[in-house]
């Protein structure tokens, strides 16, 4: 076996924080060593820097794209990025020094690859140090992406957030019903646990909206279920409403397939044709689900993404003046 290097030495030494669960299948919580919390985009993203506080997440969701982040580590069952989490260590002090350095128009996203408030964060609170930055912060255009009621856990701390930064809060639902959001998020809160989250945010005045993400072909992309999250959602205080079709990475293939044999055994064979040869489904369908989103979202008077204004405190500018987004 070669050398480990990089992010997989770091893995290999990293300190066990806990385990929990059954003796032969425990989910175990490390403490990682970081050089960076903030991570460089590709050009054609919406924002500049992401920060994913843990490497990995216990919620299992049989889609999940981001478990081919574990490869990295050395790691190529793609189970244990379900099973073995890490928290990343000292990241308030390397966020401080990072954010020196970055321009103040740059957007930040928190929780891209892997959920900021999956369990983990209830003993860790990683996700709660970052915002605190933040909070000490003026100017930044900031937006946190979870499937978790838990983040209502930070409503204060949001709210100083976006008295002084730019924050919208994405709540991820993929379906409102609940055997099914089961199957496919093993682990995830429940989806009216999710709206729930969605009303506490809205009710403190954050800015708050639902992503249908991933919108699974033949299973959650019809006009009805659509139509009843978009509902549910308007209903919540959702400000705004938008998704995009499942993005199916070969690690991810690997677990997705075989749930599909088991569960929705009819779908298998369509699916694996789908995906065939490419994690991205085709324009054609691309354009119809568009099509279909954009015709619900009218329906319900939801914006496409978060509309913005000027926070209370914002960096050199006087208070409260509106401003639109870009």
């Amino acid at each position: 076996m070669p050398d480990l290097i990089g992010i997989a030495k770091m893995a290999a030494q990293s300190s066990l924080l806990e385990a929990k669960g059954p003796a032969g299948a425990p989910v175990e919580y490390f403490e990682i060593g970081a050089r960076s919390i903030l991570n460089r985009t590709k050009p054609n993203m919406p924002f500049q820097w992401t920060i994913n506080p843990y490497r990995g997440c216990e919620f299992g969701c049989h889609y999940c794209f981001a478990r081919y982040t574990h490869e990295f580590m050395g790691m190529q069952d793609g189970r244990e990025f379900e099973s073995k989490i890490y928290a990343k260590a000292a990241a308030p002090e390397i966020l401080r020094r990072e954010l020196r350095k970055l321009d103040r128009a740059d957007r930040i996203a928190i929780g891209t690859a892997t959920d900021p408030y999956q369990p983990a964060e209830r003993r860790f609170r990683r996700t709660r140090a970052i915002l605190e930055v933040f909070a000490e912060e003026k100017g930044r255009h900031l937006s946190i992406t979870t499937k978790s009621d838990l983040v209502a856990r930070d409503v204060d701390l949001l709210r100083e957030v976006a008295r002084r930064n730019v924050l919208a809060v994405n709540i991820t639902i993929t379906t409102l019903d609940r055997s099914l959001a089961r199957l496919m998020e093993p682990r995830a809160p429940r989806p009216d646990l999710r709206l729930a989250a969605v009303c506490a945010l809205a009710e403190a005045g954050l800015t708050a909206g639902v992503f249908p993400n991933p919108i699974l072909p033949m299973i959650t992309d019809s006009e009805e279920s659509l139509d009843a999250l978009a509902s549910a959602a308007c209903q919540a205080g959702a400000q705004y409403f938008g998704g995009g079709p499942l993005f199916l990475m070969p690690s991810a293939q690997k677990i997705f397939f075989p749930f599909l044999e088991k569960r929705f055994p009819k779908l298998a064979r369509p699916y694996r044709k789908l995906y065939a040869t490419s994690a991205y489904l085709g324009p054609d369908y691309k354009a119809r689900l568009r099509e279909r989103v954009a015709r619900i979202r009218e329906r319900y008077g939801l914006a496409c993404a978060p509309v913005e204004c000027r926070p209370e405190l914002w960096e050199g500018e006087e208070q409260g003046t509106l401003f639109p987004i870009q």
